[in-house]
């Protein structure tokens, strides 16, 4: 199967709209064209995994976690990451990770973590809704109105449209006002930019966002469950080690003081991997789950009265890679999906 195939079937498994700003996602290393017979998927691509997959005669990794996350300068062996990609790319490794995109979709690593703790009523998502790749804007630049067709060829050569924005301005200048969609506009706003008799032309951009479709409220960071029967603290834990197949977790259980600790609990925020800056927007929940926060903010949390439940960064994540192969395996038929066996926590409570 052409990589290219494989790529859109896993941004159909996990639409890269929807990961954060600041996230990574998608194809990192493109491979060297091969067709994609044997593909490994694994929370973090470590050079243990990286010898499995070339083992294994692998064409592809899937990495949940960005195995580039900031830009490296350079590939001179200094360090075991500059090493471990020199090392796919002379594999002929193709390397893909849908990290954010992947907690945010419905049915994706938050929703499957909530599936364990209980049957529920509500379930919403704690995120804010974003931009979709369907959201437009309107690039506008002031010209010399002799200038105006050039920068509006230019303008509509890379992908702005002029039918839904017009020309307005004096008799010397006129502004060149064009619409484009979200994926087109650095291209729109370079073109302009070059074709501008200035050297530093003004440019605006503003953002046509129309209110996020029903659907696409629930596939943001984060989810809240309310639990059709609240259940203690020990219970959740329970469930929560059940869902992640886990001996230990960490827990916070305020003590039972004042009105502020529940008792029983009947509200839950989930966010997989590291929630804490998430959960500190949303504060009304009874407990929380994730992998890993900060002592300050379970310190914080606590004082108020929730329970915090840590199940370690990649716990909180490593077993629903069993459900993200099925996926792909259903989709990609004619490629086998293999989960490696040298991904692992690189921490242990001993």
């Amino acid at each position: 199967m052409k990589l290219a195939a494989v790529i859109a079937a896993l941004q159909q498994i996990a639409p890269e709209h929807l990961a954060e700003g600041w996230d990574q996602v998608g194809l990192h290393l493109a491979g060297n064209g091969k067709r994609v017979r044997r593909a490994m998927l694994c929370i973090d691509l470590t050079p243990a995994v990286l010898e499995e997959a070339i083992d294994s005669k692998c064409q592809l990794i899937v990495a949940y976690h960005p195995p580039i996350f900031r830009p490296l300068a350079r590939l001179a062996d200094r360090d075991w990451k500059e090493r471990m990609v020199a090392k796919a790319i002379r594999s002929g490794l193709a390397v893909y990770s849908p990290h954010t995109s992947l907690d945010a979709v419905r049915n994706g690593m938050n929703d499957w973590l909530c599936d364990g703790l209980g049957a529920h009523t509500v379930r919403w998502s704690l995120g804010v809704p974003r931009e979709t790749p369907s959201h437009r804007y309107r690039v506008s630049v002031v010209v010399p109105r002799a200038s105006a067709a050039a920068v509006r060829t230019a303008m509509s050569n890379t992908g702005a449209d002029a039918r839904a924005a017009g020309d307005w301005g004096s008799a010397e200048h006129v502004s060149v006002d064009m619409v484009c969609w979200r994926d087109r506009l650095g291209d729109v706003v370079a073109a302009a930019r070059d074709a501008h008799p200035n050297d530093a032309p003004a440019i605006d951009v503003t953002a046509l966002i129309a209110e996020p479709e029903p659907e696409d409220q629930e596939q943001t960071p984060g989810r809240c469950v309310h639990l059709r029967r609240p259940v203690s603290a020990e219970l959740l834990v329970r469930r929560v080690k059940r869902q992640l197949n886990l001996k230990r977790l960490k827990v916070a259980i305020p003590a039972a003081y004042g009105d502020e600790y529940p008792g029983q609990i009947g509200s839950i925020a989930v966010c997989v991997g590291a929630g804490g800056s998430l959960f500190e927007k949303y504060i009304t929940a009874d407990a929380y789950i994730t992998g890993e926060m900060q002592h300050h903010q379970v310190l914080d949390m606590v004082q108020k009265g929730k329970v915090v439940i840590l199940a370690g960064h990649t716990n909180s994540e490593r077993p629903f890679l069993k459900n993200y192969r099925d996926a792909a395996a259903e989709r990609c038929s004619t490629v086998s999906w293999v989960l490696s066996t040298q991904d692992t926590a690189p921490l242990e409570i001993v």
